[in-house]
Parts: C-alpha cells; structure tokens; sequence
C-alpha cells in the first residue's frame, strides 16, 4: 500500500511569501509502499524517542535529497517534532522548507501557520493563511482532464473542497484573529489587502471592511479611505460602518465641500440605522447616535452652530449608557456649539458631565468648562 500521510486538524485547533498558481490543484504526499523512502519512514514511525526521531528524519532528508516530496516531508515531521519540543524557530525554520518544496500542500500551510500562531510571528500567519486561501479558491478553476464529464468533474471540485474545507476555515480564523490584533494601522490595512482576495465572500467581511476603513482613518489616507469605502457600498449600499466611516473622514477633511459630504453620509446612516424606532437595537442606536455627532459637527464646522446643536442632544440621547467615549465627545460638542451661541447654562451642563467621563475627552472638556465659567456674561468662549 502507498504511504500517505494525513494532519488531524482538529489538533492544530487548539493552538492559539508562499506563491500559489491560481490554477494549481492541492497536493498530497504519497510515497510507494516498499519503496526506499517508505521502509526509512516505517523505521522512524517506530522510534519512540523524540530526539532520536528527529536525528533518523535529518537522515532521512539527506538520503533523499533529490526527492521534493521526501524533502517536504521530512522537514514537515521535524517542524512538528521541534513545535512539540518547544523549539519554535527551528520548527518555523522546517516548515518554510517544506512549504518551498510542496507549495500547494494545503496541509503543510496549516501546520506552519499554527507554528507561526504559536511563535506570533504575525507576518508568517498571514503567508501561510493568503497561500491556503488562495489555492482552496484555485479548486474552482483547475482545467476540466479530457474525456472527463461535466457532472463527474463538478462532482470532483465537490469532494475535494468539502475534503479541504476545515484547512481552509482554521487558516481563515486564524488570519482575521491576527488581523483584529493588530496594533499598527499600516500592517493591519497591509493584512487586510491581501486576506480580501485569498477569501472571498469571507464569513468575516463586515468586521474585515471595519477594520479597513478604521485603519485608512488612522492613516489619514483620504484617496484609499474612499476608494475601499465605495467598493463596499456598490456591493452593499446600505452599509452602515462604510457611510458612518466616510461621514467621519469628510468631517475632519479640509476640502471646500467635504462638509456637505459629511453631512450626506451621515444622514443617509440615520436614516437607514432608524435609531429612533421602536425597534431599534444597540447596534442602531450607536449607529445613529454616532451619525448624529458628526452631522452635528459637520454642520458646526459650516457655521451652522445652531443647527448643530439638535443633533448634539439626540446623539448624547442615544449613546448615553451605551458608549462612554462617544457619548463624552457628543457632550463636549454640545457644550462648544451651545457656548459659541451664548447657551453658556446648556454649555456649562454638558461639559461638567463630559469632564466626569474619564477618556480621551475629559480634559479637554475640563479645559473647555473652565474657560467657560471664566468668560464674562455675553463673551463667548472660544
């Protein structure tokens, strides 16, 4: 019988750079039964002692160094063993070498993206996630063999993605996880950038685009903010992370007409989150709330002061008890639009709430109420 080896993923479940053709099928290792590769493979299956073992698979690679599969193989097992020993660098070290010599082993990428997890090697996780995904999607597109039928051949694509599918989950998962812990915008969007296309129609495409646009924010990079926000709306025109996030890049950009963008996108987020409905949930409150903060804001930054000041308070309304920071930042608006038109007993009510959040905004609403309380009666603070 021909040696095959299979990975019990489940296993690789519990641990918390690689080209791939876009037509490539996945590959397995076999080895013939009573070849030379197979009968070294049997005698190392029976040592018990794991340095031994890694010493009989270091021969076992120099052996049969002209053979790409035993050479996957080999340093496979021993990316395992060292995994097992603790001795991640070597592990990650092995598992690169037998990704180079079986790049479409959809097995092996598990394994090295578990390793990777295991070491944070943030970097190699997303490698190893991308090149799975993608050669998973490739299955789609592999050549019809001649003499094949239509049915027997889509029948086959059936079978062999339903046999890859928990790879293909496990890689997914761990991408997205090392994508929403990432801390640095620029890496992140980098990660994003590649995840989108090696999975389509990701389980996590809502919480993927959040991250883009969120990450493009604090990059302050308006063009690509913009151009990822509107190919998610033309997929999804009521998405409301992508207006919400196009409402608040437009209200702290500085072009002539980026206010009246702002205050577009934002409305069309009120009306479609509805947070004012019966019905309403805290997802469309917080929506609602916060497209109300930047309407405010969008229309104060027009010189509109007292039409900003309506939306202040149904944004404070809606985010009161639901979001601390966000509701101090509605706070602290109401009071600067309602001091700038002499509301200074409005004012004064909000930023004494603001200045008790503990935040980002409490000391610059203690600043503000300061200056405030200073101010003579009819000079308004600026």
């Amino acid at each position: 019988m021909r040696r095959s080896r299979v990975i019990a993923i489940f296993c690789f479940m519990c641990l918390s750079v690689f080209p791939v053709c876009s037509s490539a099928q996945i590959t397995k290792i076999n080895f013939p039964a009573g070849s030379q590769e197979d009968q070294a493979l049997n005698a190392i299956s029976n040592q018990q002692d794991a340095q031994k073992k890694i010493a009989m698979y270091q021969d076992f690679l120099q052996k049969f160094s002209s053979n790409p599969d035993a050479v996957a193989y080999g340093n496979w097992q021993l990316a395992q063993l060292y995994q097992t020993g603790g001795d991640l660098p070597k592990a990650l070290e092995s598992g690169d070498k037998a990704v180079a010599a079986a790049p479409h082993d959809l097995d092996i990428l598990v394994t090295q993206a578990s390793i990777a997890q295991q070491a944070k090697n943030s970097d190699k996780i997303i490698d190893c996630a991308v090149a799975g995904g993608t050669l998973y999607n490739s299955l789609d597109k592999q050549p019809k063999p001649e003499g094949m039928s239509d049915a027997d051949f889509a029948n086959r694509i059936t079978q062999e993605k339903d046999s890859a599918k928990s790879s293909y989950e496990f890689l997914e998962v761990t991408a997205f996880n090392t994508i929403s812990a990432e801390t640095d915008a620029s890496r992140r969007m980098s990660y994003i950038e590649r995840f989108t296309p090696a999975f389509p129609n990701s389980q996590f495409s809502d919480p993927i685009s959040s991250y883009a646009m969120m990450s493009l924010a604090q990059l302050k990079d308006m063009p690509r903010l913009v151009a990822y926000a509107n190919k998610v709306l033309a997929a999804n025109p009521k998405d409301l992370p992508a207006l919400l996030l196009l409402a608040n890049a437009y209200s702290e950009d500085s072009q002539p007409d980026s206010a009246s963008k702002a205050v577009a996108y934002a409305q069309q987020v009120i009306d479609i989150a509805g947070p004012d409905a019966p019905d309403a949930d805290r997802a469309r409150k917080l929506s609602g709330g916060a497209a109300h903060s930047t309407l405010g804001y969008a229309l104060l930054k027009q010189d509109k002061t007292a039409a900003s000041i309506p939306h202040f308070k149904a944004a404070a309304a809606l985010l009161k008890g639901l979001d601390d920071q966000q509701y101090a930042i509605a706070l602290y608006r109401l009071g600067y639009a309602s001091a700038k038109i002499n509301k200074v007993a409005e004012a004064k009510t909000a930023l004494a709430e603001a200045a008790a959040i503990a935040g980002p905004m409490q000391q610059p609403a203690k600043d503000l109420l300061a200056k405030v309380n200073a101010a003579r009666p009819g000079v308004r603070a600026k």
